[in-house]
């Protein structure tokens, strides 16, 4: 028996086109066509920078321990759920040298310093040869050990994540957060970055290969990743697109039955 009624041929055509159209807007990087392994030089990487209101962890050893010890307080207790950062490092994560309204940290002997600007490794730098006067061979350590970032939106596992590295890019931070569900809008992610007194929203689509270039790719300090979840977000998961198709899919046996009935 053919059936050739138009409602059954437009139902059983949306189902198709439904499928098909809700896939391709679900794989990463679509225009990476790759047909051998390719290279290509990173240009868009910039070293972190201290900022007001991060927290410093700095530790000082030389030959002398006792001559190191008084360069070794801590100045500031920073609350924090990181507990394994001091896993393996000799920094405790809860205490450092908060950087100041004024971009400085206040270090013993040294007194007022002004951090802010530069990296781990150029304040690193400024130390040991400020400290050569007073010690004998220094070695200095420099961390920002209260570092995090957010993932909110359509992901597995939302939350602030203390960093244990100045390197993070936007993917492993998605990664942390389990990845973007069936129903996040991968052509509409949110990063939102605080700097230099100002607040900017910058769009990310992550279904195309130029993120991997783009001065957003790297991660700072504080930022935020937001994934926007699409229309079918109103149930868990992709409970609602699978509804949806079940509605279509009902409907179309319904017209079926209908135009068997009545032709």
């Amino acid at each position: 028996m053919r059936l050739k009624h138009p409602i059954y041929i437009f139902f059983l055509l949306s189902l198709v086109l439904t499928s098909c159209s809700r896939y391709r807007q679900i794989p990463y990087f679509q225009d990476l066509k790759l047909s051998s392994p390719a290279t290509e030089e990173i240009n868009n990487f910039s070293p972190l920078t201290i900022q007001k209101d991060d927290v410093l962890g700095i530790i000082i050893s030389s030959a002398s321990a006792e001559a190191s010890a008084v360069f070794n307080n801590k100045l500031t207790r920073v609350n924090s759920n990181n507990d394994d950062m001091s896993a393996g490092n000799p920094i405790n994560p809860y205490e450092g040298y908060l950087v100041d309204g004024n971009g400085e940290i206040q270090f013993p002997v040294l007194g007022n310093l002004k951090v802010a600007g530069l990296t781990t490794p150029q304040l690193r730098k400024m130390l040991l040869e400020k400290l050569a006067t007073y010690l004998k061979n220094p070695a200095v350590i420099v961390r920002i050990i209260n570092m995090k970032i957010s993932v909110l939106g359509d992901v597995t596992k939302p939350d602030v994540y203390p960093l244990k590295t100045e390197r993070i890019t936007i993917l492993e931070a998605l990664a942390l957060a389990g990845d973007l569900t069936i129903t996040a809008k991968r052509k509409e992610v949110i990063l939102i970055r605080e700097q230099d007194g100002k607040r900017a929203y910058i769009p990310v689509n992550l279904n195309s290969k130029a993120l991997f270039t783009s001065d957003y790719y790297y991660l700072k300090s504080n930022d935020v990743v937001y994934v926007q979840p699409d229309k079918t977000k109103y149930a868990p998961y992709d409970i609602g697109y699978r509804n949806a198709t079940l509605i279509v899919a009902a409907l179309s046996v319904i017209v079926i039955g209908l135009s068997t009935i009545y032709r």
